[in-house]
């Protein structure tokens, strides 16, 4: 049996958290090991962390550099052979953890497996389905590739190869951690199933428009990282190609955009 290591990172987002850890510890696949890492929540969350505390294989209450550095933590103390993280306000749909120990087990040349994601409101209301790409390391530089993170596992040589999570990173260190499994030859794959609930709400990442900014100036320093040059005017042309492409080379996701609205500027009442 191939254990799996999945790691929830929380701080202050009570309102979602137990939903969170019930969709973990609900899974059924046999062998989970669960890891929640908290640096100081002050709101409820760790009385929530508490009252699952026997059922979760370890709970991390120690303070650090962002979420990036905590899910370096979380990992660090993990044994599974695949893994995968959480955020405290996203969920897992049932069966997700076999659908992916299953398609890894069935592919051994994949180092990396993605599913697709519903979009829901704080509430929980449901506003659109979310449709991974299919990976390409030129696509993924100018922002033509999305995958969704809660619903992608990955084997533990490909994150070791990676040296984990780049703790610099405030807003996108999941994007940044997918493109360095990339560039350290790691090979990706999309299965055409369900596999979490990403939330959106105003204090989210992607529902808050102070986050915009912040957003723009991480994806330029991955850029000037990875090609070791500022980007320059025929680079934002080229990303907005990509861009282009994206929506043919994913129909479904655009229909979504097309059919209930874009992810950004959503309002989120009602």
């Amino acid at each position: 049996m191939v254990r799996v290591s999945i790691v929830t990172i929380s701080f202050n987002q009570a309102e979602f958290l137990e939903r969170t850890i019930q969709s973990v510890l609900t899974q059924d696949y046999p062998d989970i090991e669960y890891i929640v890492v908290d640096p100081g929540s002050t709101d409820g969350s760790r009385d929530i962390i508490q009252r699952y505390s026997g059922r979760i294989s370890r709970v991390i209450l120690r303070p650090d550099r962002g979420a990036a550095d905590g899910l370096n933590g979380g990992f660090a103390a993990a044994t599974g052979e695949i893994l995968g993280f959480l955020n405290s306000d996203d969920f897992l749909l049932p069966g997700a953890v076999t659908s992916a120990v299953s398609y890894l087990g069935r592919h051994e040349g994949i180092d990396v497996v993605s599913g697709h994601s519903n979009l829901i409101g704080p509430d929980e209301r449901f506003l659109r389905r979310l449709y991974s790409d299919r990976m390409s390391l030129d696509r993924f530089i100018y922002r033509g590739v999305i995958l969704m993170q809660a619903s992608t596992f990955f084997r533990r040589k490909i994150f070791d190869r990676t040296g984990g999570f780049r703790i610099d990173n405030k807003v996108c260190w999941d994007g940044e951690l997918f493109l360095d499994m990339a560039l350290a030859g790691g090979r990706f794959a999309v299965v055409d199933e369900f596999w979490s609930a990403y939330r959106l709400h105003s204090k989210s990442i992607t529902g808050s428009k102070n986050n915009a900014k912040l957003t723009r100036q991480s994806h330029d320093a991955i850029f000037e990282r990875v090609m070791g040059r500022k980007p320059q005017v025929y680079d934002r042309l080229l990303a907005f190609g990509y861009r282009v492409i994206r929506h043919i080379l994913n129909p479904m996701d655009t229909w979504e955009r097309i059919l209930r609205g874009p992810v950004f500027g959503r309002s989120l009442d009602g």
